[in-house]
């Protein structure tokens, strides 16, 4: 009985660190993807971006090995650091229609 007690809790506990489905109305950034690549190379996936109206180049650590279809997603700020008034450093996440998520650092931007 101690065995299924022990076991249950356990169960429990992994399903509270799990987290459930992203909610949707968190994503409120849209982001328009103009070009998508694969760097083998060193396994990333780039995306040139506009958000806002400013053109960006995002970059995911990801080893997907697939482009990321053109078009519009809903992303969210995930980080947005400005250790300096001219240095910054932003991740956005990317939620797709299935419900899955991905983040992409920006790693440049242009006028």
């Amino acid at each position: 009985m101690k065995k299924i007690t022990l076991a249950i809790l356990l169960l429990i506990s992994a399903l509270a660190w799990a987290g459930g489905d992203p909610n949707p109305a968190d994503y409120t950034i849209n982001v328009h993807v103009s070009s998508s690549r694969v760097d083998i190379k060193y396994g990333t996936q780039g995306l040139n971006v506009v958000i806002d109206g400013k053109k960006y180049e995002l970059r995911s650590e990801l080893v997907i090995n697939r482009v990321l279809a053109l078009g519009d997603y809903k992303a969210k700020l995930v980080q947005d650091q400005h250790k300096t008034t001219y240095d910054s450093l932003h991740v956005y996440e990317f939620l797709f229609p299935d419900k899955k998520t991905r983040k992409f650092e920006v790693v440049g931007q242009t006028e």
